[in-house]
């Protein structure tokens, strides 16, 4: 078994790290570091040249200037994803930003995705460089902090100091009390997840999962959309009934799929500090041969297992289809069918909160981006100017609902439902041409349910090991479903504590 071969490998290395720990570097000075994967994470570059430590460096809070933004001229670099469609957006706002601060001159990159965002500036911290502002989920925040290069912005959240504007106004350098009760709760609190009680982040749209379905399907067979997860079985029942040749419900993310039903169950996953992994567990294994069950009864599918994301089977014609879609809310206009040359869809699309283990336990998972500060190389003065941006754009109501409408994604405050803009691009909601109205609609009608996992340095191989123990479990082919889970299980915790 995978657990005894990493129990060695381990003990191994222990014996040749006592060894290197009274050896010499090239330099001939005595070095105390040894050799141990599982207590040191090293860049990927073939020589393993760079070591970053497991334990991050300590790095204590900004302290903000006494002067606080002193107007003096500086240059910002943001790292992001966006399209040309959202840079639009952005550049209006950063236009607007420089009529209240002429001398902060923000520099907007477009890098990649997300994962190129996060390999540049990994790259770029080993050199002790990287850009004022970046894109970011969770993890990369754990990652980039392993050098102590991300700025805690509690102080500069709660710092009292003024500050004037170009324009004679004045504004305090942190955040209001109505600021701060504005933010969704669930989005804000992801920026305090990583385990010593810090800000790192602040939420700058958001999306989540939830749950598509074939409206016009539904109506004309009298079927109820599902709300707990018995249900669901129910009408995948109902469905394969009525359409035996249909896989009833496609799930686009194994990993969400695991995670939101330890949220559900109140049952661990992981943690930031300590044992951090710690999804290995009855309640758990117990959830993933249910749904094998399913699976194996033709009743669902998912992304890795249907090789693509699920939405084509939500939206196919003809063939084997879909009735059920869980996928993230970002991505409606993908849950959509093609419209006829006159206009008309297939079918109309509705859209629900995805089911739940337990009413009163409500739990959706938080996605999309946040932003965070770095500190590092950078002056007080850029880390102010950054941090004037970044409350700039999170706290404008009208950004917010400007950059929803185009991007899908939805807004980080409360108080963007009384926009009027924004009430105008909900009142659109439908199941059809404006089916992105309707899919934030949904979002911000479950504020209170969304929650985010525990950030450090190895929770996106958590991520990624349970996705794939799901997948693996449900279609396995063996005699013993419960061994082979188990196992499975064991695995995974080993992959992560070897590798994370």
């Amino acid at each position: 078994m995978k657990k005894k071969i990493v129990a060695l490998l381990m003990v191994a290395a222990l014996i040749i790290s006592s060894f290197a720990a009274c050896g010499e570097d090239n330099n001939g000075t005595t070095t105390n570091q040894g050799t141990q994967q599982s207590a040191n994470q090293t860049t990927n570059n073939g020589n393993n040249d760079v070591v970053i430590p497991e334990t991050p460096t300590a790095k204590p809070n900004f302290d903000v200037p006494a002067v606080g933004y002193d107007g003096s001229e500086v240059t910002l670099r943001f790292y992001h994803t966006m399209g040309s469609n959202l840079t639009d957006v952005l550049n209006i706002y950063i236009e607007e930003f420089n009529q209240l601060y002429p001398n902060i001159h923000i520099e907007s990159e477009q890098v990649g995705g997300y994962d190129d965002v996060k390999s540049q500036i990994s790259t770029m911290l080993t050199v002790e460089d990287s850009p004022n502002i970046a894109y970011n989920y969770p993890d990369h925040v754990a990652a980039y902090n392993m050098t102590g290069a991300v700025a805690a912005l509690d102080n500069l959240i709660n710092s009292k100091i003024e500050v004037t504007r170009a324009d004679g106004s004045k504004e305090i350098i942190g955040l209001t009390d109505e600021q701060k009760a504005d933010f969704v709760q669930g989005y804000y609190n992801e920026g305090r997840q990583f385990g010593d009680g810090l800000m790192y982040s602040l939420p700058f749209s958001k999306s989540t999962e939830v749950l598509y379905y074939n409206k016009t399907f539904f109506d004309a067979n009298g079927l109820k959309v599902p709300t707990t997860w018995d249900e669901m079985e129910e009408v995948c029942k109902k469905i394969k009934a009525i359409d035996p040749e249909s896989i009833p419900l496609g799930y686009d993310s194994e990993a969400n799929w695991f995670i939101n039903m330890c949220e559900q169950l109140k049952s661990p996953y992981t943690q930031a500090n300590g044992s951090h992994y710690l999804f290995n567990n009855k309640t758990n294994r117990d959830f993933v041969e249910r749904f094998r069950n399913w699976y194996q009864d033709g009743l669902l599918t998912t992304q890795t297992l249907y090789g693509t994301y699920t939405s084509g089977l939500f939206i196919a014609e003809s063939g084997t289809r879909s009735y059920m879609s869980i996928g993230s809310s970002a991505g409606a206009s993908h849950q959509r069918p093609a419209a006829d040359t006159n206009g008309n869809y297939p079918f109309e699309v509705g859209i629900a909160t995805i089911p739940q283990a337990d009413a009163n336990n409500r739990k959706v998972i938080s996605q999309g981006p946040s932003v965070c500060i770095f500190a590092g190389k950078h002056s007080a003065q850029e880390v102010v100017a950054s941090w004037l941006f970044v409350k700039f754009l999170t706290t404008s109501v009208e950004f917010q609902a400007e950059f929803s409408i185009a991007s899908g994604y939805v807004p980080v405050l409360q108080s963007v439902a009384e926009n009027e803009a924004y009430k105008a691009f909900l009142n659109q909601a439908d199941g059809g041409k404006y089916v992105t109205a309707l899919s934030a609609k949904v979002c911000m009608s479950q504020v209170d349910a969304y929650y985010t996992s525990p950030a450090f340095n190895g929770s996106s191989t958590a991520r990624q090991q349970v996705g794939a123990l799901l997948a693996k479990c449900l279609a396995a082919e063996t005699k013993d479903a419960a061994s082979m889970i188990e196992e499975a299980f064991e695995d995974a915790i080993d992959e992560c504590e070897y590798n994370g």
